[in-house]
């Protein structure tokens, strides 16, 4: 009269054991069903659902007290994908299944009320903790192709629970699903078709080689979300790590359809209307937010100064640790949260600045005003600020540009294998250490030995220090800034010209004009901005 089956419980993408026991006991309470164990209100209405479940393939609860308790009790059970363990303990308890039949499984999804298992998010990292706890995993049939990305384990998916209840009488073979197609992401646009704006396309190739953040000043219309459209073609796909880590992401927000995985590194644009729980996650049901989906990827922030300040300073931490921890009253939930933050804003609120022709009145309080809207430390985690003047007719009558987004990710590429070959001579596997991969994140021993520039430049970076105020995170991450600068220009070392050109992406909020012109003269031509900031 007693049986138990296995199921999970969703800490951010952990996936923690839930053990499922159901008794039935003789008491002057019979015919009722009581679920124990912290269980919210979806949980709780399983109880329903279970019961019309049975009734829907011909079977009637026994009429006796039915007692369902998630162990461990001090664990918050959250989610729809407690039924189908319930109504399978509650099956070997009746003698319908043999309950040593469900001894090496683990189980997850939703019941209907005719009998059929509804697809559930999570799929993926229930399978990856079934598989480290030695058992198989029972799933929708929705999700069997996603929970065969899981590697070796063994995988029933079933459209209903009569079709489980054959399979284990032996009247029914249930075959391991395969997994679901690798399938390309959407057409991402070349680079090609951007026309002038070459310092702005130079400083996007630098982001995307070492993975640095970005931000593009100017006004409407001169390319900004155009040009960070077009990033994603710059990147190489993920790895077979990083695939798995952003799939499980994807699994538990339940943005998986039939299985089908993409190596395509994730786009993220959220509206600036977006709350800081969209973008970091949580609400009743912590879910992870913009942030988290763009794990491994991009994230697109239009319109930087419209979104919320609180919102805004919420990625400050999750920029320099990738992850992000939303405390609540009874939990810490984590979300991995690596991704490369890339952003645009106009010069002003009324967009255009103040110069040229539509130039702002109010320049340059209103200006200043409109970038005050960004706190000080968001702008010092932003590596490269360019500037993106209006694209004129004489820009646009000429003819497509002779490199596109074939050649700059081709260079990209060899900068990040140059990063890699790097870390290997340290001793250290770049597929696993992925929080030092690329530049932008190198640290520690790491950039002392590949970043320190030579003479000249530590002397033009001290000078710059002084003079602009460098902070010491400013310090580290124009360092990380020139060693990719470096990669890209093909040196083992860095030099002077790669500070230089690292500098004059460096944007400090108190520096004074002539600090920058100061900057300005010491980059060569090619790459200085077409105007001051």
């Amino acid at each position: 009269m007693h049986a138990s089956v296995v199921t999970v419980a969703f800490e951010g993408v952990d996936a923690r054991r839930v053990d499922v026991q159901v008794s039935q006991l003789h008491s002057g309470n019979e015919g009722s069903f009581t679920l124990v164990g912290l269980a919210d209100k979806a949980v709780a209405e399983s109880r329903e659902r279970v019961r019309g479940a049975f009734a829907g393939i011909g079977l009637a609860l026994p009429s006796m007290r039915i007692i369902a308790n998630l162990a461990p009790a001090d664990l918050r059970k959250e989610g729809n994908h407690f039924d189908l363990p319930i109504a399978l303990a509650l099956l070997a308890s009746m003698g319908v299944v043999p309950p040593d039949a469900l001894s090496g499984w683990a189980a997850i999804g939703e019941l209907g009320l005719d009998g059929r298992i509804a697809p559930v998010g999570g799929t993926l990292p229930a399978a990856v903790a079934a598989d480290a706890l030695g058992l198989g995993l029972i799933c929708p049939e929705a999700n069997g192709p996603e929970a065969a990305w899981a590697g070796d384990v063994a995988v029933l998916a079933p459209r209903s629970l009569i079709a489980l209840v054959n399979h284990f009488k032996g009247t029914q073979v249930l075959r391991r699903p395969e997994p679901g197609a690798m399938r390309s992401g959407d057409r991402i646009p070349d680079l090609r078709e951007v026309k002038g704006q070459e310092s702005a396309k130079r400083a996007l190739e630098i982001a995307a080689a070492g993975g640095h953040n970005l931000l593009f000043v100017g006004p409407p219309g001169s390319g900004k979300s155009m040009m960070a459209a077009r990033l994603p073609g710059l990147l190489p796909p993920l790895t077979p790590k990083e695939l798995l880590e952003t799939s499980m992401v994807w699994s538990v927000a339940g943005l998986i359809e039939r299985g089908a995985l993409t190596r395509d590194r994730p786009f993220r644009a959220p509206h600036h209307s977006a709350s800081m729980a969209a973008l970091t996650g949580g609400g009743l049901r912590a879910k992870p937010g913009e942030a988290s989906l763009a794990h491994n990827g991009v994230l697109f922030l239009d319109e930087l100064p419209e979104y919320s300040a609180q919102a805004l300073d919420s990625l400050r931490q999750p920029l320099e640790t990738g992850e992000i921890v939303v405390a609540r009253a009874n939990a810490h939930v984590r979300y991995p949260a690596r991704f490369q933050l890339i952003a645009a804003m106009n010069p002003c609120r009324c967009g255009m600045g103040g110069a040229g022709r539509g130039a702002c009145g109010k320049a340059p309080r209103c200006q200043r005003d409109y970038r005050n809207r960004i706190s000080g430390p968001m702008f010092d985690r932003i590596d490269l600020t360019v500037e993106t003047p209006p694209v004129t007719a004489s820009d646009m009558a000429l003819p497509p540009p002779a490199e596109g987004t074939a050649e700059a990710a081709a260079r990209v590429l060899t900068a990040r294998l140059m990063q890699a070959d790097r870390l290997r001579a340290a001793g250290i596997d770049p597929e696993t250490a992925q929080d030092q991969a690329v530049n932008a994140r190198a640290s520690g021993e790491t950039l002392d030995r590949f970043a320190t520039p030579d003479g000249p430049g530590r002397a033009l970076l001290m000078k710059a220090g002084e003079v602009g105020g460098l902070t010491a995170r400013g310090w580290t991450r124009t360092l990380r800034l020139a060693r990719t600068i470096a990669d890209l220009d093909g040196c083992d070392g860095v030099l002077r010209r790669h500070v230089a050109e690292a500098l004059i992406y460096r944007r400090n909020t108190t520096e004074a004009e002539g600090a920058f012109e100061a900057r300005r003269a010491e980059t060569p031509a090619p790459f200085a901005p077409t105007a001051a900031w």
